[in-house]
């Protein structure tokens, strides 16, 4: 089974939203996209990218919903197993 892990989140972000120094370093995963000042473009943007890499399906209405880094890691990770079936 394909899983993405926060180190493939992380890498995605950066190329969908640029480098910025300190940028998704550290802990991460509970942090909010508003705290990483990710607006919801970014993180539409970051769902098209892990789509085209991951070739998994992630419904524009879910992935908004996504509160923080974690929480979309785990959706992203359901649905790719959902689609391994």
């Amino acid at each position: 089974m394909t899983e993405i892990t926060v180190d493939d989140l992380r890498r995605i972000m950066r190329e969908g939203v640029g480098e910025r120094e300190g940028f998704l370093d550290g802990d991460i995963l509970d942090l909010g996209f508003a705290e990483l000042d990710i607006d919801s473009l970014a993180l539409l943007e970051t769902a098209t990218r892990i789509e085209r890499e991951f070739d998994v399906n992630l419904p524009d209405s879910l992935v908004t919903e996504a509160a923080t880094v974690g929480g979309l890691l785990a959706m992203v990770n359901e649905a790719l197993a959902a689609q391994a079936g």
